[in-house]
């Protein structure tokens, strides 16, 4: 917590404007590949088709928020009409707008994870807060791909992470059940609240109880894993037409022959190697590599129908091993 006005005021400018000011400059400062997205005045019809009509919270919101910007670039903002029409669409503002919020989201729970049981490396504020800045850069940096759930979903995953690490150092039966509500939720933003799962079982989960044919620690994560299939299969079955499908195509031969998805693979790889380097012992290196064994139909998946160029994938996995990399862990291994 902060002791003094300075503090406060220091944490505010660092936690939310700087962060919020990058990303700001990520959607306006320069253009993306994917301009399509700047120029559509409203939400474009393949967010309602393929894999993107399952992600149903972001696709509502923004229909929503574009309605919003309409009428507020009308009728509120004259004096600003010229220079937002100049600058982007509705839809766009509107999705600018509400990642803006997530993203802002997203940095302030990364402080708390970051606080929560920060390992000697980190316990110092100011190293506490280059780490923190260089989260807020990976987040940024993905904005090359700006979609209307990454951000939201980003958010509902570190929140996932949070309340795991609640539940296991508390035991309090509450953060449990808001991670599986969680969960439940989240799986109609994007796929992406499965690595809640992974990161669940990565403390809860024993290998070598399984081996004795001892399912206690198993009992925990099916709940984790209805919450997640449930709603998975079910949108798959209300959400049908003729051009809605599981995957929006197989992209597993692109990834390794475009120059572009092997930049973004070896991207990834060697970011992964130096967050691993950072352990200082082999605790943490012991549960990066489980949390990466859990995440493997993840890595599989982003393999198959993903593709590497879009780093934005990866990002869930280069802040969780980043948090793992620079925890406590004697405390989280006393606890395991």
């Amino acid at each position: 917590m902060f002791t003094t006005n300075d503090e406060k005021i220091n944490g505010f400018l660092f936690v939310i404007i700087l962060p919020f000011l990058l990303y700001f400059m990520s959607y306006y400062g320069f253009e993306s590949s994917y301009t399509r997205l700047k120029i559509s005045e409203r939400p474009p019809e393949f967010l309602f088709r393929s894999v993107y009509a399952y992600r149903v919270i972001p696709n509502y919101i923004s229909v929503k928020m574009t309605d919003f910007m309409e009428y507020f670039i009308v009728y509120k903002v004259h004096f600003l009409k010229d220079f937002l029409s100049k600058n982007g669409t509705p839809f766009y503002h509107g999705l600018f707008l509400v990642n803006s919020i997530f993203f802002i989201l997203c940095s302030l729970i990364l402080n708390k994870l970051l606080k929560m049981y920060p390992s000697k490396m980190i316990s110092e504020n100011k190293v506490r807060r280059i780490i923190h800045l260089l989260s807020v850069f990976f987040i940024v940096i993905t904005q090359y791909a700006p979609t209307n759930c990454d951000t939201i979903a980003l958010f509902c995953y570190l929140s996932g992470v949070y309340f795991t690490f609640k539940y296991h150092f508390t035991g309090k039966i509450k953060f449990y059940i808001l991670l599986v509500v969680l969960i439940a939720v989240s799986t109609f933003v994007r796929e992406t609240a499965c690595l809640n799962i992974a990161f669940f079982a990565v403390f809860f989960f024993n290998f070598d109880k399984l081996k004795q044919l001892q399912f206690r620690s198993v009992i925990p994560l099916l709940p984790l894993i209805l919450v997640f299939i449930i709603p998975y299969l079910g949108l798959r079955q209300m959400v049908v037409n003729e051009k809605t499908t599981f995957v929006e195509g197989l992209y597993i031969d692109r990834n390794f022959e475009s120059p572009f998805n092997l930049a973004g693979l070896a991207f990834a790889c060697i970011l992964m190697y130096f967050i691993y380097q950072l352990c200082v012992e082999g605790a943490n290196k012991n549960f990066i590599k489980k949390y990466l064994f859990f995440s493997l139909p993840y890595l599989f998946m982003i393999t198959l129908v993903g593709l590497f160029w879009e780093i934005r994938l990866f990002l869930p996995l280069f802040l969780t091993c980043l948090i793992l990399a620079l925890s406590q862990f004697d405390i989280l291994k006393s606890r395991s």
